[in-house]
C-alpha cells in the first residue's frame, strides 16, 4: 500500500510573524513542518505498518532552500519527498496549489492521499477537496480514525450527535483532524536515515503545467491592524452591585426603566 501525505513547511509559530511588501506572510527565516501535518504522517505510517507492505511518501510546495521541516517528516518514517519549488508560484492561492500537488500525485499513483484539515498558516480548509476534485477521487474529511478494508477506506467523522462512519473505494483523499493519533518522535536512527532519503525538487515546467493556469485569483491590496476592544468597566461591589447592573442593562436597552 502506497500512501502520499501532503505536508507544508511554515514559519515557526514561536517566532514573531510579519508581512512582506505584498501583504503576505513573510517566509524569511526558519521554516518548520506544520504540526497539523504530523498527524497525517503518523496515520499513514500506521496504515502501511498494519498492512505489512508499502511506503509513505511526501509531497509539498514552497521554498526548497531549507527542507528541515520535510526532513523531520522523513525522520518519522516516510521514505521520500517531492517538493515543487518555483518562483512563479509565489503568492499561489489554494486552487493553484491543489493543481500543482495533483500533478505530482498523478505521477505517483498512490492508493491513498492524506492531508490535514487545513494548514496552520492559511486556514482556508479548501485545498484537500479541490485536490480530490482534480484527481477525480472521493474526499473523506475530518476523519478521527482511518481504516483500510481491502480496497476500501473507512473513516469515522466526529459530529455533535456522535460520529459518522463514511467509506469510499480507493484511491481517495482523506483529511485527518489534529489529535487523531499521537505522532511518534523521530529516533536517532530515523534522523540519521532521513539525511540520505531523497527530496526531489521540481518546477512547474518539470510537471508540464502552464504558468498561466496557476496565476493567483486573489490580490491583497491592504492590511489594517484589527481594532482593539476596550476593557469593560470594573466595579467593586459595595452593596450596590445589583443596582449598577440594572442601570447598565437599562442604558443598553436590555430592560426598561422601573425594574425593581
Amino acid at each position: 500500500m502506497n500512501v502520499v501525505v501532503c505536508v507544508k513547511q511554515i514559519p515557526d509559530p514561536a517566532a514573531t510573524q510579519s508581512l512582506d511588501a505584498e501583504h503576505r506572510l513573510s517566509r524569511v527565516g526558519k521554516l518548520i513542518l506544520d504540526e497539523a501535518d504530523t498527524y497525517g504522517v503518523e496515520v499513514a505510517l500506521r496504515l502501511v505498518e498494519g498492512r505489512g507492505e508499502g511506503e509513505v511518501s511526501l509531497v509539498s510546495m514552497g521554498d526548497a532552500t531549507d527542507v528541515t521541516g520535510i526532513r523531520s517528516a522523513l525522520a518519522m518514517g516516510a521514505v521520500r519527498a517531492t517538493v515543487v519549488s518555483d518562483p512563479l508560484l509565489k503568492g499561489a492561492d489554494a486552487l493553484s496549489t491543489a493543481k500543482v500537488l495533483a500533478a505530482v500525485i498523478s505521477r505517483a499513483t498512490p492508493d491513498l492521499v492524506l492531508c490535514a484539515t487545513e494548514s496552520s498558516d492559511g486556514y482556508t480548509g479548501t485545498l484537500p477537496v479541490q485536490l480530490a476534485q482534480l484527481l477525480d477521487w472521493p474526499a473523506l474529511t475530518f476523519a478521527t480514525s482511518v481504516v483500510i478494508e481491502d480496497d476500501t477506506v473507512v473513516v469515522h467523522r466526529q459530529t455533535e450527535a456522535g460520529f459518522d462512519e463514511v467509506a469510499a473505494h480507493l484511491p481517495a483523499v482523506v483529511t485527518v483532524t489534529a489529535g487523531v493519533v499521537e505522532p511518534r518522535y523521530a529516533t536517532f536512527k530515523g534522523i540519521m536515515a532521513a539525511k540520505s532519503r531523497p527530496v526531489d525538487v521540481v518546477t512547474i515546467a518539470d510537471l508540464g503545467l502552464d504558468p498561466a493556469d496557476l496565476d493567483p485569483r486573489q490580490d491583497i491590496v491592504a492590511v489594517e491592524t484589527a481594532s482593539t476592544k476596550n476593557a469593560g468597566e470594573k466595579y467593586v461591589d459595595d452593596g450596590e452591585g445589583a443596582a449598577r447592573i440594572v442601570a447598565f442593562l437599562e442604558q443598553i436597552k436590555i430592560v426598561s426603566g422601573g425594574v425593581s
